[in-house]
């Protein structure tokens, strides 16, 4: 005879509602409580029937993961850490990259809309009205942009720039260049304003040299351009833009950082092997998987509901930073 709830339930001594519970909304359960009742799941070899329970529940089990370029290196270990955090709540996630274009964006949004109790849209380039209008229509928790009345998760890269203009300061460096990302991306705007509060406070020129596209050829593609500034040394929107132009730097002969100091954002993994070894904001990725799908599902549980999470930053000095080199007698 096929293993039941029920079976389940008597083998680890609560009530069917309990073992229905710990399979649709875990975060309902007494951790210890679902954890007998998982063991006595795996013991017996019950299989919970996901196309009955959404059945009953009008819930698919799925959740949505927009990102906008899968092989950016910021990616990958939020999506694991999202993915497991699902995982561990009984969700299966549905992966989509949409190219650094809105228009897939939405397109995907709408598609999965029926297929998906709600989505997590990663550094979304879609406007605030059209997020606000998605939303409407399916639970979305956004990472990386701040919009009134959507889910969202912050990483506070002001406060990483903020270090990082300070360590640039402090090396001596006056003349910077702040190389920008894609115009809507949130993370640009957070780091123009941070960087224009030190540069105030300090009486440092900043060179604003963009919107460039978020990719090694983005940065490749203007290290002519930020040459000409006259400039000491530069703050990547992210760490591939950073790699970009150190790469294409190397190539005109200027050295990094004897020439030109560089700084990237995000801190992925890479960053610690390339050459020289990249000084760049930490963003704590992985938290803001996890803590985007919490507040999704908090979300889908209790409709209407919207919260925001803000996660420190930090800034992991490595070898692409130093003082200016002096020129003149």
């Amino acid at each position: 005879m096929p293993v039941t709830i029920r079976d389940v339930a008597k083998v680890s001594g609560v009530h069917v509602s309990t073992v229905s519970r710990a399979f649709s909304a875990a975060h309902l359960v007494n951790p210890d409580t679902r954890a007998r009742v998982l063991a006595a799941a795996e013991e017996l070899g019950y299989r919970p029937n996901r196309a009955a329970r959404a059945l009953s529940t009008s819930r698919t089990g799925n959740l949505g993961l927009i990102v906008a370029d899968i092989a950016n290196p910021f990616f990958p270990p939020l999506l694991k850490a999202a993915q497991a955090q699902a995982r561990a709540r009984d969700y299966h996630v549905f992966i989509a990259d949409t190219d650094e274009q809105a228009r897939v964006e939405e397109e995907l949004i709408r598609s999965m809309a029926k297929q998906v109790d709600g989505a997590v849209l990663v550094a979304p380039r879609l406007t605030n009205r059209v997020i606000a209008e998605l939303a409407q229509e399916i639970p979305l928790v956004v990472i990386n942009r701040r919009l009134r009345g959507v889910s969202g998760v912050l990483m506070d890269v002001g406060a990483g720039t903020r270090r990082a203009m300070e360590h640039l300061i402090g090396l001596g460096h006056r003349e910077i260049v702040v190389l920008g990302g894609p115009a809507r991306a949130w993370t640009s705007g957070e780091i123009e304003r941070a960087t224009e509060h030190r540069a105030e406070d300090h009486g440092v020129r900043i060179h604003r040299v963009g919107p460039n596209p978020p990719t090694e050829e983005g940065g490749r593609a203007v290290v002519e351009q930020v040459v000409a500034t006259g400039a000491t040394a530069v703050l990547a929107h992210n760490d591939l833009v950073a790699f970009g132009l150190v790469r294409r730097a190397a190539e005109l002969g200027l050295g990094v950082p004897g020439d030109l100091s560089v700084i990237g954002v995000d801190n992925s993994h890479v960053a610690r092997y390339s050459s020289p070894a990249l000084t760049t904001v930490d963003m704590p990725v992985a938290e803001a998987g996890r803590g985007a799908v919490d507040l999704l599902l908090r979300s889908v549980d209790a409709a209407g509901s919207t919260g925001t999470v803000t996660l420190e930053t930090s800034l992991v000095v490595r070898d692409s930073t130093a003082p200016p080199r002096i020129t003149g007698a």
